[in-house]
C-alpha cells in the first residue's frame, strides 16, 4: 500500500480508488467519489460535545454511596475504554494515511478528534470523583490487570499487524478489529452504565457514555461502509477465507467480551445479569457482522435480549440525552414503555 501523497496536480479531486488510487488531495465535498461521506460527514458534527457541558455535581454527591462492586466496576470500565480510545485515535490516523479519497481523511480526522474528546471525557469524570493519585492508577489498569489485557492485546495485535507491514490484506483484518473495538468491546461496559442510570445512579457519568455509543456508532458506520468498498474494489479479497476470518474473530472477540463481563459485571447487580448479557453481546456479534455484509458467528440472537437499554438516539436527530426528561427527572426505563432497542 502506498500512502497518499500530500498533492498531486494531475489527479481528479474525486479519488479513482478508495485506496492505492489517484487524488489531487483537495476537499471539495461536492465532488467526492463516494456519496455517503458527505452526510456521513454531517452527522459526525452534528453530535459535536464537550465534557464541559455535563455537570458531575450530583454523581460527586452519589460517588461515596455506590457499593464497592459499583464503584470497582466503574474505575475498570474506564480504565478500558481510556485504552481503547486511545489506541483508536493514534489508528485512525494511521488509516487516513492510505485513504486516497480526500473526503475519507477527512472522516477519519473527524473521528481521530472524537476519540481524544472521549479520553478527555473519562479524565474530566475520573477527576471529579477520584484524588489524582487514583485516577492515575486507573489509567494504568490496563498494563496489570490479567482479563483486561488479554481482551486488549487482542485488538492491539490486529492493529499491529497492518500498521507493521501495511497490505491490502492486513488492512482488511484492521478493519475487522476496528469494528469489534468501536461496535462490540464498548458495549457490556455501556450496559453497566445504562443500569446505573435505570437506577437514577449517576446520572451523568451516563449521559457521557451516551455521547460517546453514538459516536462509536457512527464510527462502525464509517468503517464498515470502507469494508465493503474496499472489498468491492479489490474482489481478489472477498474470499471464503477472509469472509471466515471475520467470523471467526467476531467470534472470538465475543467470548473475550463474555469474559470481561463475567470479571466486571457477573451477577453482581440488580437488572443486568449474565445470561442477559451473553445473549446481549452475541446479539451485539451478529449485528455488527451483518453491517458488514458478512456470516453471523452465532446462530439466532437476533433480538436484543436487554430492551431496556436505549445506547443511542437516532444520530440523525442531533444531540439531545437521552436521560433527560422533564426538569431532568430520569424516568426508569422498562420493555414497556416506549423506548426502542438498541
Amino acid at each position: 500500500m502506498q500512502k497518499r501523497k500530500l498533492y498531486d496536480v494531475t489527479a481528479p479531486n474525486a479519488s479513482t480508488g478508495i485506496v492505492g488510487g489517484r487524488s489531487s488531495n483537495v476537499l471539495n465535498w461536492d465532488d467526492c467519489r463516494f456519496p455517503w461521506a458527505y452526510p456521513m460527514y454531517k452527522n459526525m458534527l452534528a453530535n459535536f460535545w464537550t465534557p464541559f457541558e455535563i455537570n458531575m455535581s450530583e454523581d460527586i454527591k452519589q460517588w461515596g454511596a455506590l457499593s464497592e462492586d459499583e464503584r470497582f466496576t466503574f474505575k475498570r470500565i474506564i480504565g478500558l475504554l481510556a485504552f481503547l480510545d486511545s489506541i483508536q485515535t493514534d489508528y485512525s490516523a494511521r488509516v487516513s494515511d492510505y485513504l486516497t479519497d480526500s473526503s475519507l481523511s477527512a472522516l477519519m480526522a473527524v473521528l481521530s478528534f472524537q476519540e481524544v474528546v472521549h479520553n478527555q471525557s473519562y479524565s474530566y469524570v475520573l477527576s471529579s470523583l477520584v484524588p489524582k493519585g487514583e485516577q492515575d492508577e486507573i489509567f494504568e489498569y490496563w498494563k496489570h490487570d490479567p482479563i483486561l489485557r488479554k481482551r486488549n492485546d487482542f485488538i492491539a495485535r490486529g492493529y499491529e499487524a497492518f500498521t507493521d507491514h501495511p497490505t491490502l490484506q492486513t488492512f482488511l483484518e484492521s478493519i475487522v478489529y476496528d469494528v469489534i473495538l468501536e461496535g462490540l468491546n464498548f458495549y457490556s461496559g455501556f450496559a453497566f452504565f445504562y443500569n446505573l442510570a435505570r437506577n437514577q445512579k449517576m446520572v451523568a457519568s451516563s449521559t457521557m457514555i451516551n455521547y460517546i455509543n453514538r459516536d462509536e456508532q457512527l464510527h462502525v458506520r464509517l468503517f464498515a461502509q470502507i469494508f465493503k468498498e474496499l472489498l468491492a474494489e479489490n474482489p481478489e479479497l472477498d474470499t471464503e477465507g477472509n469472509r471466515r476470518f471475520v467470523t471467526e474473530t467476531f467470534r472470538r472477540a465475543a467470548e473475550l467480551e463474555i469474559e470481561w463481563g463475567e470479571y466486571i459485571i457477573g451477577d453482581r447487580f440488580d437488572g443486568i445479569g449474565m445470561d442477559d448479557l451473553r445473549s446481549y453481546i452475541k446479539f451485539m456479534a451478529n449485528k455488527r457482522v451483518r453491517e458488514m455484509g458478512m456470516k453471523e458467528p452465532f446462530e439466532g440472537y437476533r433480538r436484543n435480549p436487554m430492551r431496556w437499554i436505549v445506547a443511542y438516539e437516532d444520530v440523525n436527530r442531533g444531540k439531545q440525552d437521552f436521560f433527560e426528561g422533564k426538569s431532568r427527572q430520569y424516568t426508569k426505563v422498562s420493555v414497556d414503555n416506549g423506548f426502542d432497542e438498541l
